[in-house]
């Protein structure tokens, strides 16, 4: 189930865990929302579940009735970080590989430029998990790579992209992506609009058939 994730600069989520004929289900959204925050803010290391519990205003053991622990947590914003990836895009549309790879990549940074649980695919670093919370979440980022070389390679059959490694080409378009989340500052000059399609046309141009670079 997609996670209704706000945008960066989108004030307090964690103030709807206060309304009290709020589902279950928004109130868990809230708590991942606001780890999401957290999260960005402080490090997955610094955040502490009793940080989080002040923050919604809720005892720490409230918080269990959610989430098993902060690595559940932690995973979570992973998936609906990549969810929010793949909601944009439309799994019937027709086109070559290229194009959508094309469409891949510019949901890719627009999720990233526009979302807490996008940024959190990019930003926050895996390695402080434990080996299970660790392979939950590599096992997502797996997903993502799957994807970028199947189109890569369906874009190879049908013409649309010249002969290259897809691997090659999932780590350099994953490796620029995730990169955005470090420097780009909501309300800046750069717009995410501009900023995504920028990338798709510089992370995708190089892999084009030679001859003409079409899109279709």
């Amino acid at each position: 189930m997609k996670s209704k994730s706000s945008a960066p600069g989108t004030p307090e989520p964690w103030k709807a865990f206060q309304v009290r004929h709020r589902s279950p289900e928004l109130k868990r959204d809230a708590v991942l929302q606001t780890a999401a925050h957290l999260f960005l803010e402080h490090g997955y290391q610094r955040t502490s579940m009793s940080m989080l519990a002040t923050r919604l205003k809720v005892t720490k053991p409230a918080l269990y009735y959610y989430f098993r622990n902060k690595e559940e947590i932690l995973v979570e914003c992973y998936r609906a970080g990549i969810a929010e990836i793949e909601s944009h895009l439309d799994t019937s549309s027709a086109g070559t590989g290229l194009f959508r790879l094309r469409l891949y990549v510019h949901s890719y940074v627009t999720a990233i430029l526009t979302h807490y649980f996008g940024r959190c695919v990019a930003m926050l670093d895996d390695s402080e998990l434990s080996v299970e919370g660790r392979r939950g979440v590599r096992d997502l980022k797996r997903r993502m790579d799957s994807s970028i070389r199947s189109l890569v390679d369906e874009g190879m059959k049908d013409g649309s992209i010249d002969p290259c490694n897809p691997k090659l080409v999932s780590f350099a378009v994953a490796g620029a992506i995730n990169w955005v989340g470090t420097w780009y500052k909501p309300g800046g000059d750069l717009r995410p609009e501009d900023i995504a399609q920028e990338f798709t046309q510089i992370l995708t141009g190089g892999v084009a058939k030679s001859s003409g670079k079409s899109s279709r």
